[in-house]
């Protein structure tokens, strides 16, 4: 089967689109943040397999990471840990939520590419591509930035198929964690607690059917991945 076409590179980003971004003092007052963040990464437990570790500690070439998205917290942590010589870029909203994600990932060693499949996507798809033929790890959350929880878009996977590089599917089941009233439900592990991990490494010749492969790493993403805890509950609105 011939390989799907290279993307064409795109011009910078169009003046109509916007990327949000913070400096300055915004920046400096966020410090204290990161260094609680990074005191929590360090108190985490994770435990894995044998074989799931040498899955995760393999890097004789870059790799998509796919994850959802309420799954983030703990990839600074494990890239960290685990994939210390392979730097991760990770693919963060242009909207103003997106903005505290690059200063939150930017602050624990980790890039960022700005951009989603509703806005600036093709630069953001383009961006990626490069970092992984760089040979630098990518990181994609595909049923970001707003969902539906737990479905891959059918776009997710293009940036692996294009630059014929493994996706590592990545599992996280948290056995003791809050969740923040968010679309996804978003997990933030206790300190201390801990996270059984597991890793599946998918060849690049398993994703020619965009749909089919879609499909399939959908639902093995939601089987590494049970929720423990339950979404927690939005409240309902009464009429004045």
């Amino acid at each position: 089967m011939e390989p799907p076409p290279e993307p064409t590179l795109h011009p910078a980003t169009p003046a109509s689109a916007t990327v949000h971004g913070f400096a300055g003092w915004r920046r400096a007052a966020l410090w204290p943040a990161v260094l609680l963040m990074r005191f929590w990464g360090w108190t985490l437990r994770f435990e894995l397999s044998a074989e799931d570790r040498r899955q995760l500690e393999i890097a004789d070439r870059p790799v998509a990471f796919a994850l959802w998205h309420n799954r983030l917290f703990i990839t600074p942590e494990i890239v960290r840990r685990f994939r210390p010589t392979r730097p991760m870029h990770a693919l963060v909203s242009a909207s103003r939520d997106g903005a505290w994600l690059e200063l939150f990932f930017q602050g624990l060693g980790m890039h960022t590419v700005r951009g989603s499949s509703s806005r600036l996507g093709r630069e953001a798809a383009t961006a990626l591509l490069g970092v992984l033929r760089s040979g630098d790890d990518v990181g994609i959350t595909p049923d970001g930035p707003r969902g539906p929880i737990y479905e891959i878009k059918g776009g997710a996977l293009i940036v692996a198929r294009r630059a014929r590089v493994p996706v590592m599917l990545f599992g996280a089941e948290f056995l003791s964690a809050w969740r923040v009233r968010s679309w996804d439900g978003f997990y933030l592990p206790k300190p201390w607690s801990c996270i059984r991990v597991r890793c599946e490494r998918i060849d690049p010749e398993e994703l020619a059917d965009r749909d089919e492969s879609a499909r399939t790493l959908e639902g093995r993403l939601r089987e590494m991945n049970p929720d423990r805890a339950p979404m927690p509950a939005r409240p309902v609105r009464t009429p004045a």
